[in-house]
């Protein structure tokens, strides 16, 4: 039988699959878990909060780059939480940050914690190299 900590990472590798493919799907898979009310530490430009957050911002991220691949680089966890640490690409085909589509293919690191409880994710912390993201978009 497989520990908590092996479920939890199974859920995050599950979560990070299903952002990268199908908008539909990412918003099934956050349903089935990420708590409704969880909390997001990470700042977003969003009035949205808790999982409806989430889904609006893999909605953004699938209008701009509707080939967004999340590659998964290391994945640790110890009691309640999972860290991920992911490389993303995408071409941009959409506006991002107010740049209106320019067809590059761009890549960026970012790192994520989630926090567990009941199964389900309850809380998230996220570091996205929104500079990396800039200056591929010409905007630095």
């Amino acid at each position: 039988m497989a520990t908590l900590e092996e479920q939890h990472k199974a859920t995050v590798r599950r979560l990070q699959d299903a952002f990268g493919g199908d908008p539909e799907q990412a918003e099934r898979t956050i349903d089935e878990a990420v708590d409704p009310d969880v909390l997001i530490r990470t700042p977003l430009p969003l009035e949205s909060s808790g999982a409806d957050a989430m889904k609006e911002v893999i909605d953004h991220l699938h209008r701009a780059f509707p080939d967004l691949h999340v590659e998964i680089k290391d994945l640790i966890a110890e009691g309640d939480k999972v860290v991920s640490r992911n490389t993303v690409t995408g071409t941009h085909q959409g506006e991002h940050m107010g740049v209106a589509p320019t067809g590059r293919t761009i890549t960026y690191d970012e790192i994520f914690t989630f926090r567990f409880a009941d199964g389900r994710i309850v809380e998230t912390w996220g570091v996205v190299d929104v500079a990396s993201q800039m200056k591929q978009l010409g905007i630095l």
